[in-house]
């Protein structure tokens, strides 16, 4: 079983599937180990890319889902139906304050500068003390590589402490990723 403290782990994650097939195989893999652990979701609130993916997988696999999207989204249609709970909020900033607040653990699967955006966030709360929830990466094929050399340079070049770089979970599978999860 796992730690009572982590109870719902926020994805973050292309709203593409990107051009390699093991983004999205890893993604569904992803879902369905967290749902196998008893660990809930929260996503972006979309059906489409990776998002809809790694729901959809947890879904399927008998977990919960919470989804957050702005109203602009929800608009166009892109919201994902089928999820255990859908909050539809005003903006952007909105939807990050609670998928924040509605997560214990952040993790990145490849996407763009969303992505990005989003895991650099949880990564500086931690750094400022706002939050200590486990931050990590799920490195798909090297997806993530260029980003913890930079990391890594950060730390040589005296802009990130060691002990916060080491922090940063990156993990190659789901398997191992779901694990480093559970023992934190």
């Amino acid at each position: 079983m796992h730690d009572s403290s982590l109870r719902r782990v926020c994805v973050y994650c292309g709203s593409r599937p990107g051009l390699r097939p093991a983004y999205a195989d890893a993604a569904r893999d992803l879902g369905q180990r967290l749902a196998e652990a008893g660990l809930g979701v929260v996503t972006g609130g979309g059906r489409v890319g990776l998002m809809g993916v790694v729901a959809g997988a947890v879904l399927d696999a008998g977990g919960e889902a919470v989804g957050v999207i702005p109203q602009a989204l929800m608009d166009r249609e892109v919201g994902f139906a089928r999820l255990t709970e859908l909050h539809v909020v005003e903006t952007m900033h909105h939807r990050k304050a609670m998928m924040a607040d509605l997560a214990d653990a952040f993790v990145a699967l490849p996407g763009g500068l969303g992505t990005l955006e989003e895991i650099a966030e949880a990564l500086t709360w931690v750094q400022l003390g706002i939050h200590a929830k486990p931050c990590a990466f799920l490195d798909v094929e090297g997806y993530y590589a260029p980003l913890v050399r930079f990391l890594d340079h950060a730390v040589e070049e005296g802009f990130v402490t060691a002990d916060r770089r080491e922090a940063v979970i990156v993990e190659a599978t789901p398997e191992a990723l779901v694990e480093r999860l559970r023992a934190c």
